[in-house]
C-alpha cells in the first residue's frame, strides 16, 4: 500500500511540474530568425516536391516504354525459336504447348456422332484386352 501512495505522489508532482513548464512556455521569446542561405531556402520552399513528382513521371513512363522493348525482344526470339524447332512447331511433329510442355490436344481426332452432337470420341476394342482405349 506504501508504494501505491508513493506512485501518487510521484506522479502529482511531476504534472505540477509539467503545468508549471507549461504556462511559462509563452513568456520566452523567439530569436528572430538568421538569414538563410540559398540551400536552406531552395529545402524549405516547393521546388523539390516538383522536382521529385517530374522525376518519377519520366521513371514511370521510361521503365513503360523499356517493358515494351524487352516484350517485343521475347516475341522475337520466341518466333525465331519456333521457326528453328524440327518441323516448325515441336517435337516429333505435334505441337507442344509453351507452358506444360506437353502436346497440345488434336481436335482432328474429336468427330461428330450421327445425332449431330459434337465432342463424341471413337473408342475402339484392343483384341488383347477387355478394357476400352480412346483413340
Amino acid at each position: 500500500m506504501i508504494q501505491f501512495i508513493l506512485t501518487d505522489i510521484l506522479m502529482v508532482s511531476l504534472g505540477t511540474i509539467f503545468y508549471l513548464v507549461a504556462r511559462s512556455l509563452p513568456r520566452i521569446e523567439e530569436e528572430p530568425e538568421t538569414k538563410q542561405n540559398i540551400f536552406e531556402r531552395w529545402v524549405s520552399s516547393d521546388m523539390p516536391e516538383k522536382i521529385d513528382a517530374a522525376f518519377n513521371g519520366f521513371l514511370l513512363k521510361s521503365i513503360r516504354k523499356l517493358k515494351l522493348v524487352l516484350l517485343k525482344a521475347d516475341n522475337s526470339l520466341a518466333h525465331h525459336l519456333k521457326k528453328i524447332a524440327p518441323n516448325g512447331n515441336g517435337k516429333d511433329g505435334k505441337e507442344v504447348s509453351h507452358f506444360t510442355g506437353k502436346p497440345k490436344i488434336d481436335f482432328k481426332d474429336i468427330t461428330v456422332s450421327d445425332s449431330g452432337e459434337a465432342g463424341a470420341v471413337g473408342i475402339e476394342k484392343n483384341s488383347e484386352s477387355e478394357d476400352n482405349q480412346i483413340s
